[in-house]
């Protein structure tokens, strides 16, 4: 098994110089020649020393995302090939007889263990959105989040692998269809609770101050039939420069949310715009759609991590010291195809999840009829976040849920705007 090891870390040297000479050699930064001066042209709203931030930022970013991809495989392996998995085990064992105490320890140790190990990293990114002025989060502060979404994360995989192996030793071969049932209802209830029950550990919210801005949002809710009657602003200014609003939740925990660095940097227009297509995922039951995909990708996730893990367990279980699909040693496994599976279905999400936020963005469009403003808000949320307004195809095809700005702008700037008709008829026809 050591040889797998030292083929891991011989692809990942290889992957490395793949990922160093596509974004160094192959990728060239700008837009194509046939976007020069239109909207979409950062040298049309951006400085030059914005232009240059926004590459450099950019391509940091990317290449931490790509070259960290494999860092969770790569552990869940030297977990499993050097026995710490199978140490790890009788430990817990030691310290209980009972199976609920023996899974929460394992859990615990091999959680914090991939935490801590990527921790480091994810530092790294945060101190490159500082030096580049999109972040301002103090480090205090940063650690407090890092913490607070550690142990949410960790409630929340801990719950799932206690279910999983719960049906895994009474049914070894159809666990994924009771787990999946099970799934359900809890991926509804957390789509429920986040906007009131999670969001605010994070940050404060509360209502947005009564005037015009709020009226004129209120005003395009009721138009848009979305049941709400408040307005809120959180305060991201205190961690980032960069700009968003959105429509979350479901049922009476639904809420509309603006960041405070929205409400500053934006022109009461430009805010709305952004609103109108934030509340198009609503007209348009995107989120309802959303978790739709989530409960099928689910069957169709586990019932191909049934197989590949009870295969895994057949092929090298009794050479990892692993007695079977049920042995709390092979929660790293699972993981690892867990993983893996979630890897490849990224590109899928991202394209569904594009296709939602253009649809979002010709509703907008077609309630405000103003596109003078939907450009220039998205021109700001670049200036904002330093977005890379024409990214690599890699990047895009692995991380964008949105379309590139290149692509949102010039669809605004081609939208034809038919005028409102009036209800007011020509006497003389």
């Amino acid at each position: 098994m050591k040889k797998v090891a030292w083929w891991f870390l011989g692809l990942y040297a290889v992957y490395i110089l793949f990922i160093l000479w596509y974004f160094f050699i192959w990728v060239q930064p700008g837009v194509p020649a046939e976007f020069k001066g239109t909207a979409a042209d950062p040298n049309i709203f951006m400085t030059h020393h914005q232009i240059t931030l926004s590459q450099d930022y950019s391509r940091i970013q990317d290449l931490i995302y790509f070259l960290t991809i494999p860092l969770d495989w790569g552990i869940y392996l030297f977990i499993l090939i050097f026995g710490f998995s199978r140490w790890l085990r009788h430990r817990s064992e030691d310290v209980s007889k009972f199976s609920f105490v023996h899974t929460l320890i394992y859990f615990l140790a091999l959680s914090l263990l991939t935490w801590l190990i990527s921790l480091p990293i994810n530092y790294i990114a945060h101190q490159v959105s500082i030096h580049f002025g999109v972040s301002v989060q103090p480090l205090g502060s940063w650690l407090r989040d890092s913490l607070v979404s550690f142990w949410i994360n960790w409630l929340i995989s801990f719950c799932s692998v206690l279910v999983m192996y719960f049906f895994i030793r009474r049914f070894q071969k159809r666990w994924w269809l009771p787990v999946w049932v099970i799934a359900i209802p809890f991926m509804l209830f957390m789509t429920y609770i986040q906007p009131v029950w999670i969001d605010p550990l994070f940050n404060d919210f509360h209502s947005l101050k009564n005037g015009p801005l709020k009226t004129e949002i209120l005003d395009l809710a009721h138009q848009a039939d979305i049941p709400a009657h408040n307005v809120y602003e959180v305060n991201m200014s205190e961690k980032t420069n960069g700009l968003n609003a959105y429509v979350n939740g479901i049922g009476s925990h639904l809420r509309i949310v603006l960041w405070d660095t929205t409400l500053d940097r934006l022109d009461d227009k430009e805010v709305l715009f952004v609103m109108a297509h934030e509340m198009g995922h609503y007209v348009k039951h995107h989120l309802i759609w959303s978790v739709i995909g989530s409960i099928f990708a689910t069957l169709v996730g586990l019932y191909i991590a049934s197989k590949l893990f009870a295969w895994s367990i057949r092929k090298w279980g009794r050479v990892l010291g692993i007695k079977g699909t049920g042995d709390l040693a092979s929660v790293p496994i699972l993981l690892l195809i867990i993983s893996l599976l979630s890897f490849v279905a990224t590109p899928i999400e991202n394209a569904f999840s594009r296709h939602a936020e253009h649809s979002a963005d010709t509703y907008a469009i077609k309630m405000t009829q103003d596109k003078e403003d939907g450009i220039s808000a998205f021109q700001k949320l670049s200036v904002a976040g330093l977005s890379d307004v024409n990214p690599p195809g890699l990047v895009k095809f692995f991380e964008y849920g949105h379309p590139t700005m290149l692509e949102r702008i010039t669809f605004l700037e081609e939208y034809k705007v038919h005028q409102k008709e009036t209800t007011t008829k020509d006497p003389n026809q």
